[in-house]
């Protein structure tokens, strides 16, 4: 597997691998001999696993690291202790713990280490007590989020039925968990959320999330009704729309083809969600690379009443997808990700 990765990201002419490490010890003594831009870390390795080697390197000095996971809960639940320890984003390897198929996530593999040697690090925060390793928050919002100041959108007002949409990816669990701690136990409006993951992943955010806030935070199923004070997860592998049933609304699941790439994809969610009428909208595109969701933004804004907040590039982990939506000239608030919650608030 070592020398399947090594050729896959030597053949590409921006990256120099400069060393291969055969378990966790070893990757401590490369990383400190040879000071690389970026690493690839398996979770599961002889001697040091993968979130052992990435909290030492977090804590010496940190730099960009993907994780290459597999599929079980075991695994999914390391790799998200791993970006909450300060990983850019992961690759879920195809075939469990030996998988000699690797050539199916060459393509996936390679842009994620270009764009985590882009990544602004500098952004993410460690400390053991903040709230990225605490409890459930007990305050309804954080008072520093105040600095949002107020928003005021023509069409908006207290008795109109509202939702919420937020689309992230690379750097996305840590934002959204930033946010939806942040949203206090009496918010009154469904929240719907399409973080690129790939399946057997998003229950385990899901369960995190939900284990944190105050809202409850589950993934999304076919069929369920949406109900207020709860954010929907998009299941990896699975587009998530929403649909009118009677008065209310309804999660759909499809396999359409993936968008750009993606399987969720926020351009999905938010083109289902611009057909729904009678609602007033607020979207939200948060840390990512590429540019899924501008073109859902863009529809959502042809029709009905929508309020559309980006992430700003001080605080993007990747700022690709928040900068796509900005650049669509349809975004009403740039916020740093600590002010998103109150933006939302100040329209709900």
């Amino acid at each position: 597997m070592r020398k399947l990765i090594n050729d896959f990201l030597s053949e590409h002419p921006e990256i120099d691998v400069i060393g291969t490490a055969r378990n966790g010890e070893d990757a401590i003594k490369k990383w400190r001999e040879l000071r690389p831009d970026v690493i690839t870390l398996d979770v599961e390795m002889p001697k040091l696993n993968g979130l052992e080697v990435l909290k030492m390197i977090m804590q010496e000095q940190p730099l960009p690291v993907v994780m290459l996971s597999s599929t079980t809960k075991e695994g999914a639940d390391t790799t998200l202790q791993a970006i909450q320890a300060g990983a850019v984003d992961f690759v879920a390897k195809p075939s469990g713990s030996i998988s000699i198929d690797l050539h199916k996530i060459k393509t996936e593999l390679i842009q994620k280490v270009l764009s985590a040697s882009k990544a602004n690090l500098s952004k993410i925060n460690f400390p053991e007590d903040s709230k990225f390793f605490g409890k459930k928050q007990n305050s309804s919002i954080d008072s520093e989020l105040n600095a949002a100041g107020p928003v005021i959108t023509r069409g908006f007002t207290r008795e109109s039925k509202k939702i919420v949409c937020i689309g992230t990816s690379t750097g996305g669990p840590r934002a959204l968990q930033q946010v939806l701690t942040s949203l206090p136990k009496d918010f009154d409006v469904p929240v719907l959320v399409v973080q690129h993951m790939p399946p057997g992943f998003t229950k385990s955010l899901a369960n995190r999330l939900d284990s944190l806030s105050q809202i409850r935070v589950k993934e999304a199923e076919e069929g369920e009704l949406l109900q207020k004070g709860t954010a929907y997860i998009a299941p990896g592998g699975f587009h998530m729309e929403v649909k009118h049933l009677g008065l209310t609304l309804a999660v759909s699941l499809t396999l359409s083809p993936p968008r750009n790439g993606h399987r969720p994809s926020v351009d999905v969610m938010f083109e289902s969600i611009s057909r729904v009428k009678n609602y007033s909208k607020i979207a939200v595109i948060m840390t990512g690379m590429g540019s899924d969701g501008s073109k859902g933004l863009v529809e959502m804004k042809k029709s009905g009443t929508v309020k559309a907040i980006a992430e700003s590039q001080d605080t993007s982990i990747v700022f690709g997808m928040p900068k796509a939506a900005i650049a669509t000239n349809m975004v009403d608030v740039v916020a740093n990700v600590e002010n998103i919650a109150q933006s939302i608030m100040n329209n709900i």
